[in-house]
């Protein structure tokens, strides 16, 4: 069973960054294949992007409210540690954006 993670709501996209065939994007394609399912049912309104490009290292962008981007490799990473990168950058409000007024 896949686990389940709720993107926070300054979560405004997400996007993975990985080659096609090379082996440091290994851990990121077996994670497409048992987690993205579930990953998007629990959070149908944000977009989650997958890019690939021959001979490129694995990529996590995370893009919050008023702009803000992370991001962090995943090179040689295996599907739960790709997983838990992602729960890492999604699951709690970015620091930045918490002191910022509503518009």
């Amino acid at each position: 069973m896949s686990k389940a993670l709720r993107f926070a709501p300054a979560v405004k996209e997400l996007r993975l960054h990985l080659c096609q065939k090379s082996s440091t994007s290994e851990g990121v394609r077996q994670f497409i294949e048992k987690f993205y399912v579930n990953l998007k049912s629990q959070n149908p309104t944000t977009p989650i992007l997958i890019r690939e490009c021959s001979n490129i290292n694995p990529t996590l962008w995370t893009r919050y409210e008023y702009g803000i981007e992370k991001q962090i490799p995943l090179t040689g990473m295996n599907a739960n540690q790709v997983f838990n990168a992602i729960e890492n950058l999604t699951n709690k409000t970015n620091s930045t954006t918490a002191n910022r007024l509503p518009k």
